[in-house]
Order: structure tokens, then sequence, then C-alpha cells
């Protein structure tokens, strides 16, 4: 049996109706047994009824017992040595001859009629079984067709909820099985683009809105400049306003095109042993003058050895907005404590201070981007530091958590995953 026999034999379908076909074929070889049995039967009684009819004849004329029993039972024996010419003269004579038709030899004419009707009463049925095995499956298959088309077509009409049958086996079901694959595929493929687009509009609109406020800004700074122009002290004054409000829209659109390329998956995380003193000291390197300007003390306590399997420049830039976070709601002479150490599972870094704290109804919504708390509003920042740390961290497979206090202070924890070394890992 080949390949593509074995493939036909594994449709449920098919294998019933060639099952349906082996069993008529053993039900005929049945009834044929049978019907030459029947056969072999009445051709018995219909020899009998004519060696009855010979010895009733012949007893009647008077011709010895012993002499018509020899001639019965010898016959079959000595047949062709007994035909004479003479013989064959007087059944001419008496009008049997091999041309002779059947109608005249009653006994041969109704064995003749028998077998006739007993071979077209088979016949028949075999053939009314056989077209009604063949109409119902080739309905069932016209069925499945019908409804595999109708599935089909609304796929190509981009409708993907209905699915194709699959729970039989065989070429056609295979066949109807890498069509639903493609469905869904297809269906993928269509849910991302619409997750981009969406996407997409919704990094336009939230980029166009922060930038509303800077611009108009900037509008009427310039107004007023070009008013005051033999006022040094107000052009000196507007001047550092514009200043501070192109560095806010730079960092605005800086931290939306990283945000962007995190969730559209550009970024590619080079990871690699990096020691945890060292990653912390460059991510704070540019804060500390701040701290220092603003009385505030930055707190490290971790071992020196210890390290970490990450992306060293981005994970700066995340640890990097926490702590620039957390100097955003401290006040002078507070101070941020920055820990680290490695567990068997994870390697922890906490940044810890105690300023603010965040209130109960503001800690689920921090990581939403441009999200500005009340307590927040006239602080710096434009709402885009967390939602940054956070796609980095998770991006490198990390977690990240708060845990705050209104008036008492405020702890995020990253978690990273203890892996072995990859060269490059997204």
């Amino acid at each position: 049996m080949n390949q593509s026999t074995f493939g036909l034999m594994q449709d449920q379908q098919i294998r019933r109706y060639y099952l349906f076909l082996l069993s008529l074929s053993f039900f005929l070889l049945s009834i044929a047994l049978l019907f030459c049995n029947q056969l072999t039967n009445s051709a018995k009684t219909m020899l009998l009824q004519h060696d009855e009819a010979i010895t009733a004849s012949l007893i009647a004329q008077g011709i010895p017992e012993t002499i018509i029993a020899r001639a019965l039972t010898e016959t079959d024996v000595t047949f062709n040595k007994t035909i004479t010419q003479s013989t064959t003269a007087l059944l001419e004579k008496i009008g049997i001859r091999p041309t002779l038709e059947n109608q005249f030899l009653p006994h041969l004419y109704h064995f003749r009629q028998v077998s006739i009707r007993s071979a077209l009463a088979i016949n028949i049925l075999f053939c009314l079984l056989l077209l009604s095995v063949s109409l119902l499956f080739l309905y069932r298959r016209t069925s499945l067709y019908q409804h595999a088309t109708s599935i089909i077509n609304n796929y190509t009409k981009g409708h993907f909820s209905s699915r194709l049958p699959q729970t039989d086996e065989g070429a056609l079901h295979q066949m109807l099985s890498a069509v639903d694959r493609l469905a869904t595929m297809l269906q993928a493929q269509k849910d991302a683009e619409h997750q981009s687009k969406l996407f997409l509009r919704n990094t336009i609109s939230d980029i166009s809105h922060q930038l509303k406020t800077p611009l108009a800004a900037l509008s009427m700074y310039q107004e007023i400049m070009e008013n005051e122009p033999d006022q040094p002290n107000v052009i000196q004054h507007f001047a550092a306003k514009t200043g501070f409000a192109l560095k806010r829209m730079e960092q605005l659109v800086q931290s939306m095109l990283k945000i962007t390329r995190l969730d559209a998956g550009n970024i590619v995380f080079e990871k690699q042993r990096c020691n945890l003193r060292e990653l912390i000291g460059c991510a704070v390197s540019e804060l500390t003058t701040r701290a220092e300007q603003e009385g505030k003390t930055i707190l490290f306590d971790g071992s020196a050895t210890e390290t970490v399997l990450c992306d060293m420049t981005w994970t700066c830039e995340a640890i990097g907005n926490l702590v620039k976070n957390a100097l955003d709601h401290t006040r002078a002479q507070d101070s941020i404590h920055i820990t680290w150490e490695n567990t068997p599972f994870h390697t922890v870094i906490q940044i810890s201070d105690s300023g603010d704290g965040i209130a109960p109804e503001d800690i689920y919504h921090i990581f939403k981007r441009f999200y500005r708390s009340n307590p927040s509003a006239n602080t710096l920042g434009i709402g885009l530091g967390l939602p940054l740390a956070k796609s980095i961290i998770e991006g490198q497979g990390g977690t990240i958590s708060v845990q705050s206090t209104l008036h008492v202070g405020t702890c995020f924890s990253i978690l990273f995953p203890q892996e072995a070394d990859f060269p490059n890992t997204h």
C-alpha cells in the first residue's frame, strides 16, 4: 500500500465506505455460495423428478425392476460408453435433441426461471445498497465541501470567527487544517496591524498633546520678546524660559521615541555580565550634582563584587529615571538609598526615598504614560520616566514594582532573574 492509499484510508468517511464495500463483497460471496447450493438442490430435484417419471413409465410397461435400476444407476458412470447411434436416433425421433428449446423441457425451463429470478433479485439488491451508500457518502462529502467553502469565503472577507472542521483524519481534513492555520495567521496579522495602527494613532495623539503646551509657551515668549526689544532683563528672562521649554520638548520627543521603539520591538538588548556597583554608579553619575545642589543625599549599599546579566546602557537609563523621580519628590536634607543583592533566583535592586510618597489612589497609575498625580503637578518631569523604566526592565525579562506610604516614602524594586550568560538577548 503506497503513501497516497494510506493517506486516503485515514479519512473516516472513506474508511467507512471501503468497510461497507468489503462487507458487501463478503455478503455477495455468501449469497453466491448459497445460490450455487440452491441451484445444486434444484438440479437434484429436477433430475430426481425426471428419473421418477422415467421409472414410473418403464414399470408401467412391464420392464423388470433390475433392468430399470441398472439403467438409472450406471448411466452417469458409463454414459459415454453406452451412447450408440441407435440411442441418438431414437432420441431425435421422439424430438429430444441438443437444439431443442428449453421451454419444451418443463423441468429445465422451471429451473431456468427460478435461477434468473434469484440472480436478478440479488443483483438489484446489490445495486440498491451500493447506490444508497454511495449517495450517502457523496452527500456528506458535498455538505463538507459546501460548509468549508462558506467558511473560506468568510475568511476572504476578513471574518475569522468560524473554524473549519478538524475532527477527522485524512488528506482532506489535513488540507482543511492547513487552511485553518493560515486563517489563524491572517487573523493574527490583521490584529497586529490593527494594534500597530492604534498604537501609532495614540502615540501621535500623545506627542501632539504634550507638545501643544510648550509650543504655545514658546509662541508667547517670542511675542513678549518682540514687543520688548529695549528691555534686556525681560528678554533674558524669557530667553531662559524659552531654553527650558525647548529642553522639555527635547526630553519629551526623546522619551517618546525610546518608548515607541521599545513597544515596537525594535530594540535589541545586548545583555552582558555587569558589575552592580559600576551599573548603579553609571546610572546616577549625572544626578549627583543635582542632588548636591538640592541638598539631598544618594546612598549606596551592596557588595562590590555582585553582578547582573543585563544591557548596561538601557538599564542605566531605567535606574536613572527612578532616581530622577525620587529627586523630584523629595525635599532638602532627604536621602535616596540604592541597594542591591543577589539571591538564588533573582538579582534585586531597590531605590527608596523618604519623600512625599504616593497616594493609594495613584499608585496603580504611576506607570501610565503622561500620568501626573495632583501632588506632582508642580514638580519637574513629563510623566514618561516611570513608563520608560518599566518598558526597559520588562523588555529584558525583569519586573518592577513599587511600595509607598503617603508622606513617608517610596521604594521601587527591580528584579532580574538569574540566568546563564548569552551574548545577545532580545
